[in-house]
């Protein structure tokens, strides 16, 4: 499975001006204050534009318009002029000092580049989270990446710097006032106190009973606080309509990992003589949650103001709406702010807590028909109601393209019963796909597919699941082309119309309350192109099940969760290929942990998986072999 990350970025450009050099503060790489200076930014799209600053208060370069657009990663670049690299090797670090000019908390990111194939990924990146009108400092140590060991940057021979934020539905600017060279060869970045993971007590982040300093934890942009009876008390002044006033409380240390949490509750009081509307959002290492509004609060009367971490509306990538940018293990802030053009006036912040919602309440349909109108028929389903795994549907052997020396498949690990198909990953050695003559490896784990047994093209597609809680795997419920026997060995390639789907792919690092949805197509090296959202939050329901499905048409691809629609895409592009279905555990992924061997075996537990076609989208590329079957029920 490929994932969009920074690794995918284009090779943008960049640039070198010369700079003096001394022990306090290293090599100025780029003279903010020169005349030419934005000369030398190169926009990554005419989406990016860069000026100087106007104001001789803050000399800087703008880069702003950074607004829609078919970018991942809009920003600018900076290239070496007096040769083909900056040489670096008498420091240890570059750093840049940013401002957030924008409205919105924006995530800004420096790249520092040596040349090399991109697959090798010949980069060092770090980001800041900075809040509207804050500066912060964004450092890269090289050979370092989030404060860990990444790929071995060579400081003699830096290609470019990039500076980038994320693709986003907001307008989003920011100042680039310094940038420097710095350090000593060969230092390392210091213990990142916001590495510090740090779950809260039954989830209280403030209020009674919770440890708290208010002169590290709360920051106000436009407001005054003060901490009294365990009550935060906030003035707001009257709110512009352009930068409304807000306080933050943060983590006393590191970011919260709100992992087991789904939304945050704010008691609120008004605690002052005019209506107040308040609003909250809440910030993370990724980006914020969507900003919601509670209703107006007259003079004394409190409410609860809850901040779910997903967005309201389903996401679409086509008019370049995510899910939601924030990740829940690493949120660094919960910002209470008035709204634009508010009054002036007093709020009692009372507490403040994580939570998970009510078990929800599943659609009627679920499980029994597709989402959409139209005359179905169920062409495939499996209950695993047996004692033994159905040959005629499914396969039990296939490549390993993911983690081949550390894991192998073996149909001893696809466990049936109980109504439930199982794929336990376990601590045992053995050959991958139980040939003698295969690689050896020491950890077992369960695979199926379909291949050569059942395909189809378009159709709703759905599964019960439940996941497992042990770090470090990759269990997924997803679809790949296949064009048939006849056309190897490009029978399951992803160009000429063929697309990856992954309905549901979870890394358990993440905890049991999210997963990621994908599409990848032409190929996987450097014509790849994919969409989706990683930051699927879900509910499991009572039995502690998620179910995911696929309503798969011409143009169109819809993925729901739980019977919820949470991320279309429409496009001609979308996948005109029968595919055919896959669940697999292996370890890793892009963004996990080790796996631990104290908390295996652990199970991907498969309750049912069913499919249906629309009639009059039915066609001879459909295939079932003879003797396959849809469900016993």
């Amino acid at each position: 499975m490929k994932f969009p990350a920074c690794s995918f970025l284009a090779a943008l450009l960049a640039l070198h001006l010369p700079g003096a050099a001394n022990a306090q503060t290293g090599k100025v790489l780029l003279d903010v204050r020169s005349p030419d200076a934005a000369q030398h930014l190169v926009p990554s799209s005419p989406q990016v534009s860069v000026s100087r600053s106007t104001d001789p208060a803050v000399p800087g370069l703008e880069i702003s318009a950074l607004l829609g657009g078919k970018e991942n990663y809009p920003g600018v670049s900076f290239k070496p002029t007096g040769g083909p690299v900056f040489d670096l090797s008498a420091y240890g670090h570059v750093e840049a000092r940013v401002a957030n000019t924008g409205t919105k908390v924006t995530t800004v990111c420096l790249r520092v580049d040596n040349d090399g194939p991109w697959q090798a990924h010949p980069w060092n990146t770090e980001s800041i989270v900075v809040q509207p009108g804050m500066t912060d400092t964004v450092k890269v140590y090289f050979g370092y990446a989030s404060g860990k060991a990444d790929y071995p940057l060579k400081p003699a021979e830096v290609s470019n710097l990039l500076f980038f934020v994320r693709k986003s539905d907001i307008q989003q600017s920011f100042r680039i006032e310094s940038l420097t060279a710095g350090g000593t060869p060969g230092e390392q970045p210091a213990v990142d106190p916001n590495s510090i993971r740090v779950k809260p007590k039954g989830g209280s982040l403030f209020g009674p009973g919770v440890a708290f300093d208010v002169g590290k934890q709360v920051t106000a942009a436009g407001t005054t606080f003060t901490l009294a009876d365990a009550q935060l008390r906030v003035e707001f002044p009257a709110a512009s309509t352009r930068v409304p006033p807000a306080v933050t409380v943060k983590p006393a240390v590191g970011r919260w990992d709100l992992r087991d949490c789904l939304e945050v509750r704010i008691k609120l009081r008004n605690s002052g003589n005019t209506s107040l509307t308040p609003s909250a959002h809440v910030e993370s290492n990724g980006g914020a949650s969507e900003t919601v509004a509670g209703a107006p609060l007259a003079p004394g009367a409190s409410a609860e103001l809850v901040v779910p971490f997903a967005n309201a509306k389903p996401g679409d990538p086509s008019q370049k709406k995510l899910l939601t940018h924030l990740t829940n293990d690493t949120v660094s802030g919960v910002t209470i702010l008035s709204v634009p053009g508010g009054p002036t006036g007093s709020l009692a912040v009372e507490s403040i807590r994580a939570d998970v919602p009510p078990v929800p309440v599943l659609p009627d349909w679920l499980g029994k028909r597709p989402p959409a109108e139209g005359d179905w028929v169920k062409t495939y389903a499996d209950e695993f109601d047996g004692a033994t795994l159905d040959a005629t549907h499914w396969n039990v052997y296939s490549s390993n393209w993911w983690d081949p020396k550390k894991t192998h498949w073996t149909k001893e690990n696809v466990l049936i019963g109980g109504g439930f198909a199982k794929l336990r990953y376990e601590k045992k050695t053995g050959h991958q796909n139980d040939d003698p003559n295969g690689l050896e490896t020491p950890y077992a784990t369960g695979y199926l597919d379909t291949l050569g047994k059942w395909t189809q093209r378009y159709g709703y597609f759905e599964a019960r699941m439940k996941l497992p809680t042990a770090p470090g795997l990759w269990p997924a419920f997803w679809m790949m082309p296949d064009r048939g026997p006849s056309a190897e060995p490009k029978r399951q390639d992803t160009y000429d119309g063929g697309m990856e789907f992954d309905i549901m792919e979870h890394l358990t690092r993440w905890g049991g309350l999210r997963y990621n949805i994908a599409e990848h197509w032409d190929g996987y090296k450097k014509d790849h192109k994919s969409n989706g959202a990683d930051k699927v939050y879900f509910q499991p329901d009572k039995d502690g099940f998620l179910t995911c499905g696929l309503l798969w048409l011409p143009g169109q691809l819809t993925y729901y969760c739980n019977g919820k629609e949470v991320l279309r895409w429409e496009d001609p592009r979308v996948s005109n290929v029968p595919a055919f279905l896959i669940f697999y555990m292996p370890s890793g992924g892009w963004d996990n942990d080790a796996t631990d061997d104290k908390q295996l075996p652990a199970d991907f537990v498969i309750d049912y998986v069913r499919a249906w076609q629309r009639k009059d989208l039915a066609s001879p590329l459909d295939h079932a072999p003879a003797g396959a079957s849809v469900s016993k029920r």
